[in-house]
């Protein structure tokens, strides 16, 4: 079964939104969600990130937030 639209035909704003919507209800997902349900989650989340990173290659990147130097 297929959830939501194609990251492609999604604007700017839409595609923020569906991100923020999986980031909110990720860990209620993982923990309490069935199977089909977490399954569902793993494939949308890959199928915005890939979107966002094709559209954003080169996003700013925080300093402060790296671990170690790259």
């Amino acid at each position: 079964m297929e959830h939501g639209i194609d990251p492609t035909g999604l604007g700017e704003e839409d595609l923020f939104r569906e991100l923020s919507s999986l980031y909110r209800t990720r860990l209620a997902t993982l923990r309490h969600g069935p199977d089909a349900a977490l399954d569902n989650h793993f494939k949308r989340t890959a199928e915005l990130e890939t979107e966002y990173m094709a559209r954003y290659p080169g996003r700013e990147v925080d300093p402060d937030r790296l671990t170690q130097d790259f």
